[in-house]
């Protein structure tokens, strides 16, 4: 008997209508010519419309093949759309390839029969698998000889209407569409909604033989592999399919067929063997009741087992959930290829101490301990002249003097722009960037890892001219800042300048050279380099330590014991000359009480400004500290910790696609 194919059905015959027509053209002559033939031809139709309902002439609703209700598919597909969204600017498309054909696949099987479940049967040459497929369709439909490849193309079978779109979507032209025949039975009733595909031998001689078989293979909700005796062990079929579809066992049936060429005894050895072969494949086998591969022995050619097949298959079709199955299966593949991207090895990102050394080595590149030692130093410094004796204050004077005098062009020359104090403090910003990359990838996939270090380059193009100008901005600001603030509550501003990490002086310091009243910040450890004219020459300006409480009266004391010396000193003079009375010991006493009251002033306030310069210095560092780490932050922190979040929300997509698994891939 033939098979009533899906072409004719779509020009409107029915198939007892075709079963008629096509057993007339055996003999190429026309059979209901006669008045009987054609009233039974005209009761079969009527009793066909009477039997059809209103619903079968209209096209079936495109129920989703795995929007059942509670089922953790959508999630998954959903996460892994995201997922995917979320990775295109960071991973190239040959890795999310898979991911996407996966999202496509899904997309178009969800627009189609949810009623049906698409099987293929696939098997190596001859191994009997058209033989099989025409014992379960109950007709002869495949082609079977001895000629190798017998099946050249796809051959569909199904046992109910409605699988047009499925059929399509697997390019099987209607002329190869078949239907079974049907005896009514219990395992036909379970097979309603099965089609059945014929494929191609997988191992054929004939490349385009074995594309369509995997063409096929990839959209199909199930697959029957027929092996025999001889090939169940080939490293092709193991190789190429069952060990890549380990993760699809439960949609999956491995069937070992020609078992009437072997006695009871070597059949089941054989196919203990292929249960062996399998399990090192990675593919579970679904015995006592736990889920997995189907794995089952027959004889296509006498039919032994057939009917144990068609009750498996049968409670198979009826669960409606292949399909669901098969794409949560596919999800599991394309996730397990991403995994080497998406899983870091540890816990990456920036932790505290990561961010405070980074802010070290920014506030080290920016002499930022230095400015605060030579703000201290400017603070007792001012202190001294305000409090220092007169002389010591002129001797002083006639030293910086001299020395400006002798070496100011020196200075200079040297402060401007030195190349290897440039390089230096470039080179320090650059190792602080590097290094917070490395804490920061540490552990991270290479593509993110990579993402991360050219975010933290792009971010430091520019912070050593940056952290230059913070200095300079801060300096411009103390002075304004400097002679209101009170050097006992700590209110500093930012001191004494320092080679920026750009490279430039920002500002100066006072006093000698060599003498560490200017700090420098450049690397080169060379503090008091930068004196008063040469900040002004760069445009640079001093700030001015503010004065406590108590120098006026420190002031007013040492101003009382210089009196002293001068009226102790003029009344000595007077006596010497004849103006005043001898006298000695009291001008003397005057004198020695000024001489030696001066230097006990100025020892004094020397004493009582350590803590108020200390605490300026301090103020200072961390002034220029904090500003550094806000440049550095704004700069490179911030955006690297973005792109660590990016990953770590991609991560977190990445997780919901594994952990809602229903195959335990």
């Amino acid at each position: 008997m033939t098979a009533v194919t899906d072409q004719d059905r779509d020009h409107g015959q029915g198939p007892e209508h075709e079963g008629v027509e096509e057993a007339g053209r055996d003999d190429g002559r026309r059979w209901d010519d006669g008045l009987i033939a054609r009233r039974a031809a005209e009761a079969a139709q009527e009793s066909a419309e009477a039997e059809r309902t209103p619903e079968d002439d209209e096209p079936g609703p495109q129920v989703e093949a795995y929007g059942l209700p509670g089922s953790p598919l959508r999630p998954r597909l959903d996460a892994l759309r995201e997922l995917v969204g979320l990775s295109r600017a960071r991973l190239d498309g040959d890795t999310l390839a898979e991911a996407g054909r996966v999202l496509d696949e899904a997309s178009a099987r969800q627009r189609l029969s949810s009623r049906h479940t698409v099987v293929a049967i696939a098997g190596a040459t001859g191994s009997g698998k058209s033989t099989l497929f025409n014992a379960l369709a109950g007709v002869q439909i495949s082609e079977t000889g001895l000629r190798r490849p017998t099946t050249s193309a796809p051959i569909a079978c199904s046992w109910t209407d409605g699988a047009a779109g499925l059929l399509d979507r697997l390019a099987i032209p209607g002329r190869l569409r078949r239907r079974p025949v049907q005896g009514g039975t219990a395992t036909d009733e379970a097979l309603q909604g099965l089609v059945l595909v014929d494929l191609p031998d997988h191992d054929s001689a004939a490349t385009g033989h074995r594309e369509q078989v995997d063409r096929v293979l990839a959209l199909v909700d199930a697959v029957i592999w027929v092996v025999d005796p001889e090939k169940y062990a080939d490293a092709a079929l193991h190789e190429r399919y069952l060990r890549p579809l380990a993760g699809h066992a439960e949609i999956s049936f491995v069937v070992l067929n020609q078992i009437d060429r072997l006695s009871g005894e070597a059949a089941d050895l054989v196919l203990d063997d292929l249960r062996r072969l399998l399990d090192e494949d990675g593919m579970a086998v679904g015995e006592h009741g736990e889920p997995g591969a189907t794995v089952m022995s027959l004889s296509a050619l006498t039919g032994a087992g057939v009917g144990d097949l068609r009750e498996v298959l049968g409670r198979f079709v009826q669960a409606r959930t292949a399909a669901a199955r098969r794409l949560s299966a596919d999800v599991d593949a394309a996730a397990a290829r991403l995994r080497p991207v998406y899983v870091a090895e540890g816990r990456p990102g920036l932790g505290e101490r990561a961010r405070e050394e980074f802010t070290d080595r920014l506030s080290e590149a920016v002499g930022a301990a230095a400015a605060g030692q030579a703000a201290e130093r400017e603070w007792r410094r001012n202190a001294g002249r305000a409090c220092g004796t007169p002389w010591l204050r002129l001797w002083r004077w006639y030293e910086s003097t001299r020395q400006l005098g002798g070496g100011g062009l020196d200075l200079m020359a040297q402060a401007l722009a030195p190349p290897e104090e440039e390089l230096t403090a470039r080179q320090r910003v650059e190792q602080a960037v590097r290094q917070l990359a490395d804490d920061a990838v540490d552990g991270l996939p290479t593509p993110w890892a990579q993402a991360v270090r050219e975010t933290a380059v792009n971010g430091a193009k520019g912070l050593p001219e940056a952290l230059d100008e913070l200095s300079r901005n801060a300096q411009a600001g103390a002075g304004g800042r400097g002679r209101g603030g009170n050097a006992d509550t700590g209110s500093a501003p930012v001191g004494p300048g320092v080679r920026g990490a750009g490279g430039a002086t920002t500002a100066a310091g006072h006093g000698k050279r060599g003498s560490g009243s200017a700090g420098s910040g450049s690397g080169s450890g060379s503090a008091g380099r930068a004196t008063a004219p040469v900040a002004g020459a760069l445009g640079g300006r001093v700030a001015r330590p503010p004065r406590p409480a108590w120098w006026p009266a420190a002031v007013l004391a040492q101003a009382s014991m210089t009196l002293l010396q001068i009226f102790g000193g003029l009344w000595l003079l007077g006596q010497i000359v004849g103006v005043l009375e001898p006298g000695l010991l009291t001008p003397a006493l005057l004198m020695l009480a000024g001489v030696i009251g001066g230097p006990l002033v100025e020892w004094s306030c020397a004493a009582a400004a350590r803590g108020p310069a200390r605490r300026y210095g301090q103020e200072a560092e961390r002034r220029l500290r904090e500003a550094a780490a806000g440049c550095g932050r704004a700069r490179v922190l911030d955006p690297v910790a973005a792109e660590l979040a990016r990953y770590r929300e991609v991560r977190e997509r990445y997780v919901a696609v594994t952990e809602l698994s229903t195959t335990g891939g």
